[in-house]
């Protein structure tokens, strides 16, 4: 049996806390916790939804600033409840910066007909910066991978 190093050791813990960055921005997202979901994003992060969006046929802006990102996020999905599931995480790091890359599989059913669904199957393109003893988004790229359901859902309102 192999012994684990220090070196290692700290390089697995900074990736599953790479990891935990987007689990916080998912869950946050989720739960309705803008809170957990600003604990995930440097202040001036950037989210950008447009090749995913294009690809389902709608117009989605670039957004900057973790204000604007709450605000924007907690506006448009006021009226879905949703459910997003991460999966197949690759992690690297350069110091005090990472990368991840991860797919992200975001359920959306309108709170009003929970009969109709929009469920869209995502790369997540990441950017992170280590802040404190954590680490936190300052970019994301979403491309659409596939996607299921009445894309309507997404202009409910």
């Amino acid at each position: 049996m192999s012994t684990i190093t220090s070196a290692s050791q700290t390089s697995a813990a900074d990736k599953l806390a790479v990891v935990e960055a987007l689990y916080r921005f998912a869950a946050g997202i989720d739960r309705r916790n803008w809170d957990l979901l600003a604990s995930s994003l440097a202040e001036d992060a950037v989210s950008d939804f447009r090749p995913a969006a294009a690809r389902a046929g709608f117009d989605y802006p670039v957004i900057e600033g973790r204000t604007n990102i709450i605000a924007a996020l907690s506006g448009s999905l006021a009226q879905l409840g949703t459910s997003h599931s991460v999966s197949n995480p690759l992690v690297t790091i350069d110091g005090d910066l990472a990368r991840l890359d991860a797919l992200v599989e975001a359920q959306h059913v309108p709170v009003k007909d929970p009969t109709r669904h929009y469920l869209m199957k995502n790369r997540y393109d990441v950017e992170l910066a280590r802040q404190g003893d954590h680490w936190v988004i300052t970019r994301n790229t979403v491309d659409n991978i596939w996607r299921d359901g009445d894309v309507t859902v997404m202009s409910e309102v």
